[in-house]
């Protein structure tokens, strides 16, 4: 081979490669988005279905103009999962009574991501284990959650930094009024 052929073909392969880059990150603005879109999902009673038109505009012209999927890793987070979908769903059937309990301030939303039993003395000692109950079985289901978002990325040592971002969307999306626990770990109603 000559001298112009090897310098052809090593710049070739320089702009080819040059066109994958794949940076690994925690990207936290997809995960308040994800945790957003999930949390507004639980409080409500159906989910919207998804739309080809959620999927992202750069993907699609990338793709199809130049037929080439972008190696953006993980520049959103999949939230659509087997195991996803069922925890969301469990929490979508507590959640009307978890919200009796928010709204008469016996559980809040605690810093950590989980809710706790706030004021136990407000509760009739008749429910007061089955409020227990109930926020335990929730508690179950949000860790399993972090952790399945977490997997269904590829990325389980993500689990925690998706658990911090959830916990800080929780209290961001409470309602007024409800009980939330700050950074310093006082309870405190939201505005």
């Amino acid at each position: 081979m000559n001298k112009p052929r090897i310098l052809l073909f090593a710049l070739l392969l320089a702009g080819i490669a040059a066109c994958v880059t794949i940076n690994i990150y925690f990207p936290a603005a997809a995960a308040e988005k994800a945790a957003d879109q999930i949390i507004r999902d639980i409080q409500k009673s159906a989910p919207e279905p998804q739309s080809f038109l959620t999927l992202p505009i750069r993907f699609r012209l990338e793709g199809w103009l130049f037929g080439i999927s972008p190696a953006y890793a993980q520049a959103d987070l999949n939230i659509d999962s087997a195991e996803i979908r069922t925890l969301k769903a469990s929490m979508q059937r507590r959640f009307p009574k978890l919200k009796q309990y928010l709204d008469n301030g016996w559980v809040g939303y605690a810093n950590d991501g989980r809710v706790a039993v706030v004021r136990p003395d407000q509760i009739p000692l008749q429910e007061r284990a089955a409020v227990e109950q109930l926020v335990a079985a929730e508690n179950r289901d949000r860790q399993a959650l972090y952790a399945a978002i977490a997997k269904a990325n590829g990325h389980p040592e993500w689990t925690e930094e998706i658990r911090a971002t959830f916990a800080r969307r929780w209290i961001a999306n409470a309602e007024s009024g409800w009980l939330v626990q700050s950074p310093d770990g006082r309870w405190q109603r939201q505005p």
